[in-house]
């Protein structure tokens, strides 16, 4: 047998340089490059590597680890899953910045591949610098923390493990259903030493992600629940998009008449002026589709997770004889709600369910214009948020349709956390698929900046904009640099709302006078942080790291500065004050959020009364 000798860490970027997905016969190199931030635990090891014998992988040098993770999950769901970036970080700190953007790309079912530093295997220089040492467990480390975010995870202590936990990775990172973060723990020394690695591990690698086809006993089971009902409704999730099935979704919609609502990840399966988008489902949902959520007697879930958001803590389906049809990559995910389960792909799902439909000539059971009209008042309701003047300054809503109505249709936001998200997903009219990026199965603030920064890469050819708010910027904002640097555009678009309204607004629609969430000077006298707003620059901020930065007060100024923008060569940030509280809210919606049945506050009580009430509502399912 041939062979070839390297060090481990030679041997995985070789590896990695020569693994390919196919789908539908298309095939597509699967790792682009590596990101990473060196230290003493992967820099001599696989920094060696990298610097010297890195094939056709890109290294980008990441700001802060976890940005540098979330701008990795932000290309790869970019690219429909089918691309990846791989992150190495020191250990101790630099390890453990990853774990939350980890937990991002699992609970978003996005390939993330994790390679940290880890405790040296031989243990003769213990304890080394940032060693997290564990008197009760020796062999935990601090990169034992990715273990419970992490769809695969391994540690390897011998070079030759490699081999078999390389292969492993692979499996998880290509599977449509269970995907996730990758972690292999890679330790100091182990990283340097070598082995004669067989040149067939070498080899180019293709994985073929074939279309998981629905068994004909799952298409029956469900076509004879679709048969009899009369009022069902199609929640669109994020398997729509990532099974490229948009326009499959929108011929079985029509076929049978049956309006469609989207989840946050499903959001812009459908152009937003289709007859039969009625737009988003659930706590942050449009008064069309949340209405027909209620009266449904069936919901046809496709490629959804059904979070509570999505189900309005499984108060938004109301009907006495309500069920569900699952159409599902993950059999996790279809068998939810007691549905009748289709485990499939989106794409060939659909196929199916409509051809063995169509020999039934089914047709919904809604009046002639009753969706219609849904719809309609809805678009009405928009442009009246979008219009909507605020004698303070500029209204949230107003600005998002300021925005909205100057980007172009195949213009990209990226969202992830904060009121912005209950508003996009209730107002923003997309038109292209995979133009709305909204991180919300975390909703992990700091997200913003660093996936526009990974959707930049993903797609360079198009406009990225991240749409966020002050504080989820002051959090995390660091890939900004690293956008800069690498020469790949997005704009900011900074909302300064001065703190963290969303969860200000919570506080206060359950009984609470607001506590803690804005961003205001300390004043003892006045109880604790009640003073004046902190007047923070923020496009000074961005213009002191590189960005081109403007100010927009008003509706006209919004405008153009978007408009001088698009010019730009660079990133750019153009920052937005916002009045606070003049997001959207309700729609017929509820979310179960937990107050307190005891409480100085009467407020408080009655909050928890009503809570109770929407509880025992709730049809358990």
């Amino acid at each position: 047998m041939n062979k070839i000798r390297l060090t481990m860490a030679q041997a995985l970027l070789r590896f990695l340089d020569n693994q390919y997905v196919s789908v539908d016969g298309k095939e597509t190199k699967f790792v682009q490059g590596i990101m990473g931030i060196f230290g003493h635990g992967n820099v001599t090891g696989l920094g060696e590597a990298i610097e010297r014998s890195p094939g056709e992988l890109t290294f980008i040098q990441g700001k802060n680890e976890q940005g540098m993770v979330h701008a990795a999950t932000a290309y790869a769901k970019q690219r429909n899953r089918l691309q990846i970036y791989a992150c190495t970080s020191s250990i101790g700190p630099g390890a453990l910045n990853m774990v939350t953007a980890a937990a991002t790309a699992t609970v978003n079912r996005i390939p993330v591949l994790l390679l940290p530093g880890d405790n040296f295997a031989s243990r003769q220089p213990d304890p080394v610098l940032q060693q997290l040492e564990v008197v009760s467990d020796y062999t935990v480390s601090a990169v034992d923390a990715f273990k419970p975010v992490s769809k695969f995870w391994d540690r390897i202590v011998r070079p030759e493990q490699l081999m078999q936990a390389a292969s492993q990775a692979m499996r998880v990172l290509t599977d449509p259903a269970e995907t996730g973060a990758v972690t292999l723990a890679l330790p100091q020394d182990v990283q340097a030493e070598a082995y004669d690695y067989p040149v067939a591990f070498f080899e180019k690698k293709v994985h073929f992600i074939d279309r998981r086809l629905p068994t004909p006993e799952s298409l029956q089971r469900a076509v004879d629940l679709i048969a009899k009902k009369r009022k069902p409704l199609i929640i669109a999730g994020g398997g729509v998009l990532y099974s490229s099935a948009s326009k499959e979704l929108a011929e079985f919609a029509e076929a049978f008449g049956i309006p469609v609502a989207e989840t946050q990840a499903g959001k812009s399966s459908l152009p937003w002026n289709h007859p039969l988008n009625v737009g988003a489902v659930g706590v942050t949902g449009t008064l069309a589709a949340n209405r027909l959520a209620a009266e449904a007697d069936l919901i046809i879930g496709i490629g959804t997770r059904y979070s509570d958001f999505t189900t309005s803590s499984k108060s938004a389906f109301r009907s006495e004889d309500v069920q569900f049809v699952n159409l599902n990559v993950s059999s996790f995910d279809s068998f939810k709600l007691d549905g009748v389960a289709v485990t499939c792909d989106a794409q060939a799902g659909l196929q199916g369910l409509r051809y063995a439909l169509a020999g039934l000539s089914y047709h919904s059971g809604y009046g002639d214009n009753e969706v219609a009209e849904l719809k309609q008042q809805w678009d009405a309701e928009v442009d009246r948020l979008y219009a909507a003047e605020h004698e303070d300054g500029l209204a949230q809503t107003r600005a998002l349709g300021v925005i909205n109505e100057t980007l172009g249709d195949s213009d990209i936001i990226v969202c992830a956390a904060g009121s912005l998200p209950g508003d996009l997903h209730r107002v923003w009219r997309s038109v292209e698929p995979k133009t709305y990026h909204m991180e919300y199965g975390f909703s992990c603030m700091g997200y913003e900046v660093s996936g526009a920064f990974g959707a930049a890469l993903a797609e360079p050819e198009k406009n990225v904009y991240a749409i966020l708010g002050d504080g989820s910027y002051l959090m995390l904002h660091s890939e900004l640099v690293t956008s800069i640097q690498e020469g790949r555009k997005f704009t900011v678009l900074l909302l300064d709302n001065h703190g963290y309204q969303c969860i200000h607004n919570l506080q206060r629609g359950h009984g609470s006078d607001g506590f803690g969430n804005e961003f205001r000077f300390r004043t003892e006298k006045a109880g604790g942080l009640k003073g004046q707003y902190m007047p923070i620059d923020f496009s000074a901020h961005a213009r002191s790291m590189g960005a081109a930065t403007y100010k927009a007060t008003t509706a006209e100024e919004l405008r153009e500065a978007l408009l001088l923008a698009k010019d730009e060569k660079g990133t750019t940030l153009i920052e937005i004050p916002v009045v606070p509280g003049t997001n959207t809210s309700g729609y017929e919606s509820w979310w179960n959020v937990g107050v307190p049945e005891v409480s100085v506050s009467d407020k408080v009580v009655e909050a928890h009364k009503e809570m109770k009430q929407n509880i025992d509502a709730v049809k358990l399912i």
